[in-house]
């Protein structure tokens, strides 16, 4: 009794907030954006709400001018959360469902670049689909935001579908909802554990998969520094749109993910909540800047070094490929924090 009513608990909070499900198009689709590319946005099990539009609102803040798409993969049920999130069979379909409609995409469109972005359970569906696609058909690249499967979960299939490869943005301060919410009523894939979203995913110890993961997998760690953009760490605020636009758009716009690119998105300051109200209209700002590594200068008894000319105080450390339980620290390349003087 007292499981089932935890359960509740943690499905209305995980709901919290939701706006009524809209049988309209998602406003964020623009045909005239087409031809440019595509990302798709997939919902957590609480259906279309105030949280994942703000995670298409922050692409667009963030330079994004290919075509948004807002997908509701749930039931539909109103309060149906639980069914959402253990609903494997119909969640399954509904993947296949949306894989479908990337092929026909690529019919009319075939150069155009397809990415995935999923928050709690949509990062479930974002795997789902990728390995509901066919042979040869591959996306541009899967971007999660506190995803809500478990760390072991298999990723090879749906990074072999890939061009860039999968990032994923985790947090320890997640321990409600991915940590004692999926320990309870499981996650997406029915495994009773903290999710990924929390621990981050799990290595393969050897093999053709672990030089797959190291290669193609980008594990970001919540930092104290992304509080700055309205991510608090928390799960609903994983897709905090301020922090969308600094740290998600920006993988989004990039050719290509690699080590380097991925370290100097996570150590570029951030943009405060106010320069961004002043900023110009979504639709005409530029893409964010590549900015070069900071050069410090030989240092003399007289004068000290200047301080670097680019990158934020306390940067985020980065993880390369997946965690691993036994030696959380002995990562493939890690980037560690910067010093407090």
């Amino acid at each position: 009794m007292t499981r089932n009513v935890c359960l509740l608990l943690l499905a209305v909070v995980a709901g919290s907030g939701c706006a009524p499900r809209s049988e309209e198009a998602a406003p964020y689709f623009n045909d005239s954006h087409r031809d440019k590319g595509l990302v798709i946005v997939l919902t957590g099990i609480e259906g279309r709400s105030p949280f994942n539009e703000a995670i298409c609102e922050g692409l667009e803040d963030g330079g994004v001018t290919w075509a948004i798409d807002l997908v509701d993969w749930t039931t539909g049920v109103p309060m149906n959360y639980l069914m959402n999130l253990r609903d494997e069979e119909h969640n399954r379909l509904q993947a296949r469902e949306i894989a479908d409609s990337i092929v026909r995409y690529h019919m009319t469109y075939p150069k155009a670049p397809v990415i995935l972005v999923g928050q709690s359970g949509g990062g479930a569906m974002a795997a789902w689909i990728a390995e509901a696609l066919p042979p040869g058909e591959l996306l541009e690249g899967i971007i999660m935001l506190a995803p809500s499967l478990s760390p072991g979960y298999p990723l090879e299939e749906a990074l072999g579908h890939t061009r860039r490869g999968i990032v994923n943005f985790y947090s320890e301060r997640d321990w409600f909802i991915l940590g004692v919410g999926t320990t309870l009523s499981g996650t997406m894939d029915g495994q009773h554990t903290s999710s990924a979203g929390r621990v981050g995913f799990e290595a393969p110890p050897f093999g053709l998969p672990a030089k797959i993961y190291a290669s193609k997998l980008f594990q970001v760690p919540w930092q104290p520094v992304m509080a700055e953009t309205g991510n608090s760490g928390r799960h609903i605020t994983s897709g905090a749109r301020l922090f969308v636009t600094s740290y998600v758009a920006p993988f989004v716009l990039a050719e290509k993910w690699d080590r380097s690119f991925v370290e100097m998105i996570t150590s570029r300051p951030t943009t405060s909540p106010a320069s961004a109200s002043a900023a110009p209209s979504p639709r005409t700002r530029p893409a964010p800047r590549v900015r070069p590594a900071p050069r410090t200068p030989a240092a003399s008894p007289a004068q000290p070094p200047p301080p670097p000319e680019t990158g934020h105080p306390h940067p985020v450390k980065v993880t390369f490929g997946p965690m691993t339980p036994a030696e959380p620290t002995s990562q493939p390349a890690t980037t560690e924090p910067a010093t407090e003087p």
